[in-house]
C-alpha cells in the first residue's frame, strides 16, 4: 500500500507528522504545489504535485469540506482507491455543523468519488492533539473508523494502528459516520485505550 495526504493545513500537517514519526512513507500534496511546503517532515513524507499524489492506493482527504468536489474532479474514475474522509462539514463563521438534511457528511463525500471505497477517519481529534505522540500513560489514543466496505475499514484500521493509535471500527457510514462527523457524539473525544 502507498499513501497520500491531500491538504497541508492543520490536519494534513498533523497526519504528515504521524507518518514521519512512525517511519511510514507517504506523499503530501496541495493545490499550490510541492514548492509551497516549508515544513520538513523528514524523508518519509515527500511533497509532490497533486496528480502524483492521486496515484496512491490510499488517499487521505485533509482539505476543507467545500474542496472535496474539486479534489474528486481531478480523476474521472476512483475505482480501486480507498479514500479516507478526514473532513468536517462546518458552517463558517458560526462554527456549527452544516445542515446536511440528516445525511452523514461522508455519504456526501462518497458520491463525489465514483468507484472508491470511502472511509471516515482522522477527523475527531483537534489537529494539535492529532499531531501529538498517540502513545501515552501505558496506552494509545483512540481513532474511529467507519465505512461501507469492511475490507477498506480493516485496511484503514491497520494504518491507524501502524501510526500508533488504537482504532475502533464503528461500522457503516450511516452508523459510525454520523457519530464521527462534526457535531456527532464522538467529536473531540480524546480517549485512551490501554493495552
Amino acid at each position: 500500500m502507498n499513501y497520500a495526504i491531500i491538504g497541508s493545513g492543520a490536519i494534513g500537517g498533523a497526519l504528515a507528522t504521524q507518518f514521519a514519526r512512525s517511519g511510514i512513507a507517504a506523499v503530501i500534496a496541495n493545490r499550490r504545489g510541492p514548492d509551497s511546503f516549508h515544513e520538513d517532515f523528514t524523508t518519509r513524507v515527500t511533497p509532490v504535485d497533486i496528480g502524483r499524489a492521486l496515484e496512491a492506493d490510499i488517499v487521505i482527504l485533509a482539505v476543507p469540506f467545500d474542496a472535496v468536489a474539486d479534489v474528486a474532479a481531478l480523476r474521472a474514475d476512483w475505482t480501486g482507491k480507498i479514500v479516507v474522509d478526514a473532513t468536517n462539514a462546518i458552517e463558517f463563521p458560526a462554527f456549527r455543523p452544516r445542515d446536511l438534511g440528516g445525511r452523514p457528511s461522508t455519504a456526501i463525500v462518497q458520491t463525489s468519488f465514483p468507484g472508491a471505497q470511502v472511509v471516515k477517519a482522522f477527523n475527531t481529534l483537534p489537529a494539535p492533539v492529532l499531531a501529538e505522540d498517540p502513545r501515552r500513560d501505558g496506552g494509545s489514543r483512540v481513532l474511529f473508523v467507519s465505512g461501507d466496505h469492511a475490507g477498506a475499514n480493516g485496511t484503514v484500521a491497520s494504518l491507524v494502528a501502524s501510526l500508533g493509535f488504537s482504532p475502533i471500527v464503528l461500522g457503516t457510514i450511516a452508523e459510525g459516520g454520523l457519530l464521527q462527523q462534526f457535531g456527532g457524539a464522538l467529536m473531540v473525544q480524546d480517549l485512551l485505550k490501554r493495552r
